[in-house]
């Protein structure tokens, strides 16, 4: 396997303020154990395993937690868990990740995945992820995964695929179109109901080559960043040259600075379960509720209660006469949320933020 010509970058610099307070700044959801028996993290290290050695694994994470990741992900070496000195949007943090594949193997295949997703049908994820790396070892392409919609779903970016590209092993690949932001409903039921839309997994694979191309025709500070680090990759003066280069750069995703601009782009289809886990509804998908449709996580009771999420780990927590809430307990915090408002838990931590005298619980 130490010949494989395939790598991953996986970004996880995410704060997961929509699962607080469980997770916070210290311990943010990727290295919780929200849905399985081990870190989120450390699910994305595992199900790509089979494709390619633990050394060909790297991972973006912030400065801050890279001792913390570490701990997590014991198979990965050290030196492959890097830290972003600030936080610069994914452009930057997919900048930084080629520049390290680059200075192993500047021919080399990698993807782009990130560190908070839930995945099932784990073989057919991993031939998809293994055509689209092939595909794309071949062909000067930018490919993105895209799932076919369960349901209309105001959270997540559209990918609108067209004309049929080619066939690579078992998955189909698509010129996609355009990419559509999170619409409204209505919108969402119309992505849905023509059938070539799809939801965006955040998920790319391209190589070395093809990726600085692209980013030399529409972002090429990114490219300035990469040629600049890549020298002191595996160097004392490595920390250094990286918080130099990165407090000049904008703060720009992935999406905006590429892949909206690109015209060389391919969709693979995902026939695979996905699931972002963006809030703490999402945990209904990937636990049995009682008979009363409440979802307990932890040391709960409920009377009376109906369709609720319930989470304490280290303390009993109980309701009476409730429903439709998010209760959740921890660490001396508990948070009381309608199901419905649970993408304001973010506008709540911003608000605590501002107080100043709320940071231990952040």
């Amino acid at each position: 396997m130490d010949k494989v010509p395939y790598y991953a970058v996986i970004l996880a610099g995410g704060k997961g303020e929509r699962f607080w307070p469980l997770s916070t700044s210290k311990r943010p959801k990727q290295l919780l154990d929200l849905v399985g028996d081990n870190a989120l993290i450390a699910q994305a290290v595992d199900r790509i395993a089979e494709l390619m050695p633990a050394d060909h694994v790297f991972v973006v994470t912030n400065a801050e937690l890279v001792e913390a990741t570490r701990a997590v992900l014991p198979g990965v070496p050290e030196g492959n868990i890097i830290g972003e000195p600030m936080g610069r949007d994914t452009a930057a943090a997919v900048a930084l990740g080629c520049a390290l594949v680059e200075h192993r193997d500047p021919d080399a295949a990698f993807c782009i995945l990130t560190a908070d997703q839930v995945m099932g049908d784990l073989p057919v994820f991993r031939q998809t992820l293994q055509d689209a790396l092939a595909l794309a070892l071949r062909e000067p392409v930018l490919i993105t995964m895209g799932i076919r919609p369960a349901h209309p779903d105001t959270g997540f970016g559209y990918i609108h695929a067209g004309d049929v590209h080619a066939a690579e092993g078992k998955t189909e690949f698509a010129k996609v179109v355009n990419f559509e932001e999170k619409p409204n409903l209505a919108r969402a039921r119309e992505f849905v109901a023509d059938g070539h839309y799809f939801w965006n997994s955040g998920m790319f694979i391209w190589s070395v080559p093809t990726l600085k191309h692209e980013l030399e025709r529409f972002c090429s500070p990114l490219v300035c960043l990469m040629d600049a680090i890549r020298p002191h990759i595996g160097q004392d003066t490595f920390a250094e040259v990286l918080k130099k280069r990165f407090q000049d750069l904008s703060k720009i995703s992935i999406d905006y600075a590429l892949m909206e601009k690109a015209d060389n782009i391919l969709m693979a289809e995902g026939a695979f379960a996905w699931d972002d886990v963006g809030s703490w509804p999402a945990l209904e998908k990937h636990f049995d509720a009682d008979e009363d449709g409440n979802t307990r996580i932890g040391n709960t009771e409920v009377l009376d209660g109906y369709g609720n999420i319930l989470v304490s780990r280290d303390r009993l927590t109980a309701c009476i006469g409730v429903k439709d809430l998010i209760v959740v307990q921890a660490d001396g915090v508990t948070l009381v949320c309608p199901k419905d408002r649970a993408q304001d838990i973010k506008q709540l931590v911003k608000i605590l933020h501002e107080r100043g005298d709320c940071e231990a619980w952040l």
